[in-house]
């Protein structure tokens, strides 16, 4: 998705004054019911509510929605052992898990990153197969919806010493009319070791009432 040309996007740190994402509902992919949904939500956002973002709400990010976490401008560490590979992003220590060379379960349970099983083609390019992901999340930060049909492959490829190349497929034809593809690009930072950073603890918004609340659980995901 790409933002509504009457109200165009300006990002923080940038000229001119920050804006929310008015989201551009008349995408031809989207099914009726997610552009009234995001139809809604723009209104709500333009009469002066907060526009929800994982980041800044402290929830989950799911997949792909993983890729453009904090804007995409948060740094992403990798573990590699020899049966998963662990991606961590730095903004609350969201943690995916890709598990290698073993296919999906026979019953998936719903969650918010779902099942992650991955393999490697031609010595340098990852595929991720991620099915099982629960509704509650978007795939974008334009607050695009899924259903929990969705169906996503990405290729993590090493362009150079210094540049990941993510292409990314979505399969959903509870949301979306088509599939389609995305592609996302890291540079590699001199950040240093991951440190440990509050997030949900630090979300107190005393003055507004209609902020995400903080996401609790009552049982574990696993």
């Amino acid at each position: 998705m790409t933002f509504d040309r009457s109200h165009p996007y300006v990002r923080n740190n940038t000229q001119g004054q920050p804006t929310f994402r008015i989201a551009d509902t008349g995408n031809p992919i989207l099914q009726p019911w997610a552009a009234a949904r995001m139809n809604a939500d723009n209104r709500e956002v333009l009469a002066g509510k907060f526009a929800f973002t994982a980041r800044s709400s402290c929830w989950p990010a799911g997949v792909p929605g993983f890729l453009v976490f904090g804007c995409g401008a948060r740094t992403v560490y990798f573990v590699q052992t020899p049966n998963e590979v662990l991606m961590i992003n730095n903004g609350d220590q969201q943690v995916r898990h890709v598990y290698l060379n073993v296919p999906h379960s026979a019953r998936v349970a719903p969650s918010w990153y779902g099942e992650s099983v991955g393999h490697y083609e031609n010595g340098d390019t990852l595929v991720v197969d991620t099915i099982g992901l629960n509704d509650r999340t978007y795939v974008d930060n334009y607050r695009t919806p899924h259903s929990t049909r969705l169906h996503v492959i990405e290729r993590w490829r090493m362009a150079d010493a210094k540049t990941i190349d993510v292409t990314v497929r979505v399969e959903d034809d509870g949301a979306f009319t088509v599939p389609w593809s995305a592609r996302q690009v890291y540079h590699r930072s001199d950040e240093g070791p991951l440190v440990e950073m509050v997030c949900a603890e630090n979300n107190a918004n005393y003055f507004n009432r209609d902020i995400v609340p903080i996401p609790t659980s009552a049982t574990a995901d696993f």
